[in-house]
């Protein structure tokens, strides 16, 4: 199938591949393309890449080109709600058109990539996308591929549905109870506010009653209710959290009626998360992390309610592989999947 071809025999053939040039710390791209017309004149171009051979590519029957093959492999992948980039060296990437919540279908890739040579990366599924964010990018690692393996893949995603979509989030009103007699009595300034805010609207959500109560089990409840008659659709309880004497909030959401879900998640920062329900609406308790640290555990589970997750016990406890965030400062690294 593949023709080794001397560089100085080359003239006037056709590259059958998009051939790149390397220049550590200044350039990586494409020196040649696929299609291009070897001329006398590329002979010490090529030399100077380090291709003293090429390959002349003389395809044979039900056999599919990497340009054409990523492009299917895309449209099969990912269907009309993606933006799909040109080929470039055999690579098509695949970026979001609008903004939500990115959801991976995982077994389906898993299917797709143990197919053999061909190739289909992704972002975490339930990652918070924007327009124009690259989502995915695909390609085949030889020249060419079987027909029949790219219509394993199409057979797949037709019986299985598309690898990944985009969920948009719900327009919502969000309920906030902040606790503490600190903040009550007007000792400290609330700073739980605007940050739940902030993270609320740039969702596409808004905050339509906000309160303030003192650590009291009974005024708490009675604030989380409040919340739920107002038409909150989502329900905020900001502060103690923590095992201090003082910190009643965990009571004050059980006296309310609500359900607690869970009482702690395996996330760092965010350990001290509580999740509840109230006859269906969600109750997010936001630990004093929240307040200091850029991504809690907070923006790991309310754009997923916000885009209309059921969201279970189980999905909190399997944050626990991925939980510790690297930019908090319980340690010293820098990075971390889910600060962005």
């Amino acid at each position: 199938m593949l023709k080794k071809i001397k560089v100085n025999d080359a003239v006037g053939m056709v590259l059958g591949h998009d051939m790149t040039k390397v220049v550590p710390g200044q350039f990586k791209g494409v020196a040649f393309h696929r299609g291009h017309i070897i001329k006398e004149e590329d002979i010490p171009e090529l030399l100077n890449i380090g291709k003293e051979h090429i390959y002349i590519m003389e395809p044979g029957e039900n056999m599919v080109h990497e340009e054409e093959a990523a492009l299917r492999i895309a449209i099969a992948a990912a269907g009309d709600a993606f933006e799909l980039t040109k080929p470039s060296e055999g690579r098509i990437n695949i970026k979001a058109k609008s903004r939500g919540l990115l959801k991976v279908n995982v077994p389906l890739l898993r299917e797709i990539n143990s197919i053999g040579e061909i190739i289909l990366a992704t972002q975490h599924t339930n990652t918070v996308c924007q327009p124009g964010a690259m989502i995915a990018g695909t390609k085949i690692i030889p020249l060419y591929i079987t027909e029949a393996k790219l219509k394993r893949l199409e057979d797949l995603c037709r019986a299985k549905g598309k690898v990944i979509e985009i969920v948009p989030f719900q327009s919502r009103k969000v309920g906030v109870v902040i606790t503490g007699s600190e903040v009550f009595k007007g000792r400290i300034k609330d700073k739980f506010g605007d940050t739940i805010r902030k993270k609320v609207e740039e969702l596409g959500s808004t905050v339509n009653r906000q309160k303030i109560v003192t650590d009291d089990k009974e005024l708490i409840a009675q604030a989380v209710k409040e919340m739920k008659e107002s038409g909150s659709d989502v329900i905020f309880v900001c502060g103690g959290l923590s095992v201090d004497p003082d910190d009643v909030t965990v009571e004050g959401v059980k006296a309310s009626g609500a359900r607690v879900i869970t009482y702690g998640a395996p996330v760092f920062p965010g350990s001290m998360f509580l999740y509840a329900s109230l006859k269906g609406t969600p109750i997010l308790g936001a630990p004093a992390c929240v307040i200091h640290n850029e991504a809690t555990i907070i923006d790991v589970v309310l754009p997923r309610i916000l885009a209309g997750d059921e969201v279970k016990k189980k999905d909190i406890i399997e944050y626990g592989h991925g939980g510790l965030c690297l930019s908090c400062e319980i340690c010293e690294f820098p990075v971390c999947p889910y600060c962005k």
